[in-house]
């Protein structure tokens, strides 16, 4: 049905029925006559209504109007109907129809996930959040942005979209989905659902329901639902990546941006035996089997008491196992190689959702993880990571060559897999902004362009990475990137191609740029204003290991000792787990 019709439809049977659901906030005459207004103006004119109070095929939802960034805001509306009890590890479904008005002034529910010792949020939380300029322009571009967290953590207001949507003259969409055990989870017994269902990627079954959601509902909002961009970071940028190969989510997008993502997936058999590890205890602890053994080997069957033993594990214990992953599939496997949402050959297909692609990665990828890891937890405390020559220089080269392997594997190594069967034009950007302290200061340098770099450029009013950025994004330099890095991005959500007038050109990738250096390009900023360039990687996977081989500035001893507890079982270090006799069991396609 027309959108405009069923919109008019819904608030004429609202009105009609006289009642408020259990979602609503008080529905008044004025709000009403509003409303109706808005969809004349809308169907009369082609140009959006900007009120707050909008319709959805669902319901109607009241929103915010932010007067500081001129942008209008809905959030935590549900795209699909709660996945708790029965419902669990089931595809989503549809949400119920409200009546009355859905209160979308305030963030949604969170996954239930780890936070430190206890856990946060709830398994009942399909819900996306909307952020549109503050005026009448319809047929926006759309970006759907997935959150980052090992898909264990994490939540939609990780970027929110108010101070970029003007800029970008765009829509911006942020989703919440299932995470951690209840996102994905490969053991036997719960495979009596569908195909889809029995793929046990529950995450991207609830990615693919929000994009249905957009493409029948983002008119109403002023989108265009034929201009979809799928956006994701960290692991939402490889859940990206994951949907570019999944038979499930061809047609439902048309762009798609990959920030510091990378080719990731997981064997079935081999993530299940982990499950099972990582749940015996609790079976044992509930009196399930007497032995952790017993638990493990019982777990593993297709038993219906498996089945009703996990139905009954409460979300909260579920939810804190397998943490601090620290960006190792070993440790919380996911994106299974199941033959129906993800193809048995992972990456090495032929058949790709081949649409213009965009992927980002910052030069200092490791820096975070690799400061933060276990290892350096000691010289965190007490500070000697900052003064102690020796530990300086550990955490140098970790950083080092951690941050070169990981940015290889979210772009460069990439790209190479992709090219001779991906249709479009694929694009690569590296962003350097951070290592100089003359540029970025000294609590920013030592992390360099640092996972995560490009958010405060996106949003510049997110404060996520306040405590370590200081003060490095108020300089000139830093604002004129940020503003340069939107307008790529805008040019690239409109028309599927980042160049435009006043910009570096950037060109697609391609093995013979990538050769002549010039396959990516770099994104920078000295004090005054922002540095573009385009180049490429002067080192491969197989000259990183080599350069670490042949590094004297930490002994043999401590080199080992790094490779095989820092660096090791990290999605960029397949290659480097075989190579130095780490053991590492996730597969890297």
């Amino acid at each position: 049905m027309n959108m405009k019709k069923w919109g008019s439809l819904l608030l004429a049977s609202t009105l009609a029925a006289g009642v408020l659901g259990v979602y609503n906030v008080p529905q008044t005459a004025f709000a009403a006559a509003a409303s109706t207004k808005a969809a004349q103006t809308t169907a009369t004119s082609g140009a959006f209504a900007p009120s707050t109070l909008q319709n959805t095929q669902f319901g109607q939802v009241q929103g915010v109007r932010d007067e500081a960034n001129r942008a209008l805001v809905w959030q935590g509306i549900p795209y699909a109907a709660p996945t708790s009890g029965a419902q669990r590890w089931k595809a989503p479904s549809d949400p119920q129809p409200w009546s009355g008005v859905l209160d979308a002034t305030k963030p949604g529910s969170v996954a239930i996930q780890a936070s430190g010792k206890t856990t946060v949020g709830t398994e009942d939380a399909l819900n996306l959040d909307i952020y549109r300029p503050d005026n009448t322009k319809s047929e926006l571009p759309v970006i759907v942005y997935i959150h980052g967290g090992n898909n264990q953590t994490g939540k939609s207001t990780e970027i929110t979209g108010s101070s970029m949507v003007n800029d970008t003259n765009a829509i911006f969409v942020s989703v919440n989905y299932r995470l951690g055990p209840l996102g994905f989870n490969p053991l036997p017994a719960l495979k009596t659902g569908t195909d889809e269902e029995n793929s046990g990627n529950y995450a991207l079954l609830d990615i693919a329901k929000s994009l249905d959601w957009v493409k029948a509902n983002i008119e109403q909002f002023g989108g265009d639902a034929d201009n979809v961009t799928v956006a994701g970071f960290s692991a939402g940028g490889r859940d990206v990546m994951a949907m570019l190969i999944s038979p499930i989510f061809e047609g439902k997008f048309d762009k798609a941006i990959s920030l510091s993502g990378g080719m990731t997936v997981a064997d079935e058999d081999a993530s299940a035996a982990t499950f099972a590890k990582a749940i015996a205890p609790l079976a044992v602890a509930d009196g399930k089997k007497a032995t952790e053994q017993e638990a493990y080997d019982w777990l593993l069957t297709p038993s219906s008491d498996v089945r009703d033993y996990l139905y009954s594990i409460p979300a909260e214990k579920l939810s804190m196992l397998m943490g601090n992953a620290g960006i190792r599939m070993s440790v919380f496997p996911h994106l299974y190689t199941d033959g129906t949402v993800l193809p048995k050959e992972g990456f090495d297909t032929k058949t790709y959702n081949d649409v213009p692609l965009l992927m980002l990665t910052g030069a200092n990828e490791f820096s975070l993880f690799g400061r933060f890891d276990t290892y350096f937890a000691k010289n965190i405390a007490d500070g000697s990571i900052n003064t102690d020559a020796n530990v300086i220089a550990k955490y140098d080269f970790i950083n080092k060559y951690g941050g070169e392997l990981y940015s290889l594997f979210n772009v460069q190594d990439s790209a190479q897999k992709m090219f001779g069967s991906y249709g479009a034009d694929i694009y690569g950007m590296q962003i350097d902004f951070g290592s100089d302290a003359y540029v970025a200061g000294s609590a920013m340098s030592p992390l360099g362009a640092f996972h995560g770099v490009f958010v405060p450029l996106l949003s510049p009013d997110n404060a996520n990475y306040d405590s370590v950025i200081g003060s490095a994004y108020d300089l000139p330099g830093a604002v004129d990137l940020g503003k340069v890095f939107r307008k790529y991005i805008s040019n690239f959500v409109h028309n599927g191609d980042p160049n435009g007038a006043g910009l570096t050109e950037w060109n697609t990738w391609t093995p013979q740029s990538s050769l002549n250096g010039e396959s990516m390009l770099i994104l920078d900023a000295n004090r005054r204003k922002a540095i573009a360039y385009a180049s490429s990687p002067d080192f491969s996977y197989d000259q990183v290991l080599a350069a670490m081989r042949a590094d004297r500035t930490v002994s043999e001893a401590d080199k080992a000792e790094l490779i095989a507890k820092v660096l090791n079982g990290r999605w960029f270090s397949g290659k480097l787990d075989q190579s130095f006799g780490n053991k590492s069991m996730w597969v890297q396609q």
